[in-house]
């Protein structure tokens, strides 16, 4: 069986960071809007490192200012997800682009979603659920009202809270409020660690926040103390090797430490991150691990189970996704 065919359980896509070059153009010209700057000659996005990138991405997130807009773009990144065969995917939604944090409008832009969820889920039986993700760099008054729309609307459909954007800008503790209130309403915890800084960051995360997985956290590789600890406590890591290496975190495939992690016991999956800045799809990541470390169709099942175990959605999703990895197996 090809990378393409097997069924993938994705982790971390951020829904705005998912929207093709092509789609975030045609809207800009609906709208009007001349954000050309940031688009290179052949169309794709245009930055040079991650502080860049962040602010491409924000650029580009300006044109989605409807509810349908987010309706519209929710189809189209599910429909770029179920192409490379994935079947359950957990997306990062920021009620900072989706409403302004204003609770009424968050709600009505998380309807939309919901709605286009349910479509993609009917038509391309893709399953989505979303996680609530404050941005880190805009600081942690504005995560706590990103905090409160997520418990305001815990369910079936919001699972958890994660935290994005810049790491270098404050400490994990400085979120603690938002995550404690988080739990509390039900949802389950994720945050962004070990990608621009370094192991202590995911300490950090793991400490303050309370949470059970982490957003990349590959720099883990840099103590293996922590390594172990991540390995013994089964903390599950969101890797994404092509973003990392997109972004000129590590020079090449092989020397990406994912094969490293995956081999000392820490629970590792796959996520493409925000495939469209990266030129990567969830079949491209397959392909080149495939490559890389030499992983059979067997890793890539085991790395599947592991995500669905790992996904926020309730017990009957899950056991239905688990299902639907077995079938494959067989």
């Amino acid at each position: 069986m090809s990378p393409k065919d097997l069924p993938k359980v994705e982790l971390h896509l951020h829904l705005e960071g998912a929207a093709p070059p092509s789609f975030i153009r045609g809207l800009a010209a609906e709208k009007k809007m001349d954000i050309s700057g940031i688009f290179d000659a052949k169309g794709a996005y245009a930055f040079k490192d991650f502080w860049q990138f962040l602010k491409v991405y924000e650029a580009a997130t300006s044109v989605l200012q409807t509810p349908d807009d987010y309706r519209r773009l929710t189809l189209a990144v599910l429909e770029e997800s179920a192409a490379s065969g994935v079947i359950y995917t957990e997306i990062f939604l920021s009620p900072d682009f989706c409403g302004t944090r204003d609770l009424p409008a968050w709600r009505d832009h998380l309807a939309a979603i919901q709605d286009a969820a349910a479509e993609a889920e009917r038509g391309l039986g893709i399953v989505m659920r979303g996680i609530v993700t404050p941005i880190r760099h805009f600081g942690p008054e504005k995560a706590r009202e990103a905090a409160i729309c997520a418990a305001e609307t815990a369910g079936e459909f919001i699972v958890g809270l994660g935290l994005g954007g810049d790491e270098k800008i404050c400490k994990p503790k400085d979120f603690a409020w938002s995550f404690d209130c988080a739990r509390e309403a039900g949802l389950r915890l994720t945050c962004h660690a070990g990608e621009w800084e370094g192991p202590q960051s995911v300490r950090e995360a793991i400490r303050d926040l309370g949470v059970e997985r982490i957003g990349h956290g590959v720099r883990a590789i840099e103590d293996m103390a922590l390594v172990d600890e991540l390995a013994e406590r089964g903390i599950v890591l969101e890797v994404c090797p092509g973003s990392n290496l997109a972004l000129g975190l590590y020079p090449g495939w092989r020397k990406h430490p994912i094969g490293e992690l995956h081999r000392r016991g820490v629970k590792v999956t796959v996520s493409t991150d925000d495939p469209p800045f990266f030129h990567t799809t969830m079949v491209r990541e397959y392909d080149r691990l495939a490559e890389a470390f030499d992983w059979d169709e067997a890793v890539f099942e085991d790395l599947a189970r592991t995500a669905a175990e790992a996904a926020f959605c309730d017990a009957a999703t899950k056991a239905n996704i688990l299902k639907k990895l077995e079938k494959k197996d067989a």
